[in-house]
């Protein structure tokens, strides 16, 4: 960790551990390291790691797009794992959560394309976000004046189509994201990727709405049960008692769930459907340990 949480200590498995300030020298005797500490940090000391024999699981998006370093989701493209250079890229929160539950439809259909609108919970932003949303809910509900430092807009009650900045083509980072790392994944960089980015409300939980079309016809039926068979995914699908996948059932979780699955009628091969994930667990924490446990299965670690 950084200088400013020298004297702290994390508890894990019961035991208390001191934090230290991370060096160039932390890495010495280090088998595996899993960074969850921003993009600056992992481009500078990531490489150190890397030299030193340390294998790194880095979950900014330093190294994403390195053609060189694989970036893995392991239900998804576990082929692709591999220890050299050193460096394991860890997706975006919301691509993980899409590509998990599109794999087995591109095996199955061959996916060709992807419209994608997400409703992001403010975890994802971080603490200061949290507990933005909290204040706010309470001036709102108590009719004081609302403040706001981490977004651009009042989150409360609120939801906005702004997640990172805006680049020349219109989009957002988040949104270019998703795009390129699910290109990557998938091994398709013409893959036709449209998304939309929003920031909701919610403190954990990424819901996504998902448009396909496939190359080939595939029906509602098999895809339930293709996603009923798929690692990591759960399908949560009888709207007509109001069952499906939402953000307060599904935090605390580590799978990715699936519901309101059907044909899109308006286009061929057309298929629509609501997935939804724990973005701390699955979208980045639990994806970084299965990566490392995928790692270990293969005899890399």
């Amino acid at each position: 960790a950084s200088a400013r949480s020298l004297g702290k200590s994390l508890v894990f498995r019961g035991e208390s551990f001191p934090v230290q300030e991370l060096k160039e020298d932390s890495f010495d005797g280090v088998q595996l390291a899993l960074f969850s500490a921003g993009g600056s940090v992992s481009r500078k000391f990531a490489p150190i790691a890397a030299e030193k024999g340390c294998i790194v699981i880095d979950n900014s998006s330093a190294f994403r797009m390195d053609p060189e370093i694989p970036l893995i989701v392991p239900e998804v493209n576990p082929d692709a794992v591999t220890v050299q250079p050193g460096i394991i890229a860890n997706p975006n929160c919301s691509t993980i959560q899409m590509v998990v539950a599109l794999k087995p439809i591109h095996d199955a259909a061959r996916i060709k394309r992807i419209v994608v609108t997400t409703f992001q919970a403010v975890s994802g932003t971080g603490k200061r976000a949290i507990e933005e949303l909290r204040l706010q809910v309470i001036s709102t509900v108590n009719g004081d004046a609302v403040r706001r430092e981490v977004y651009p807009h009042q989150i409360a009650f609120n939801c906005f189509p702004h997640i990172g900045a805006f680049l020349e083509n219109g989009f957002t980072e988040e949104e270019m994201k998703m795009v390129n790392e699910t290109r990557k994944i998938f091994g398709d960089p013409e893959m036709a990727v449209c998304a939309t980015t929003v920031r909701v409300p919610v403190y954990f939980g990424h819901s996504e709405s998902l448009n396909i079309e496939t190359e080939k016809p595939i029906d509602v039926d098999r895809v339930r049960a293709l996603l009923s068979d798929a690692p990591g995914v759960r399908v949560v699908d009888d709207p007509q008692n109001s069952r499906y996948p939402v953000p307060i059932d599904v935090a605390g979780t580590d799978d990715t769930f699936v519901g309101r699955i059907r044909k899109d009628p308006s286009v061929k091969n057309g298929l629509a459907m609501w997935v939804v994930a724990d973005n701390i667990r699955k979208g980045a924490a639990t994806n970084a340990v299965q990566i490392a446990e995928l790692l270990r299965a293969r005899s890399l670690i």
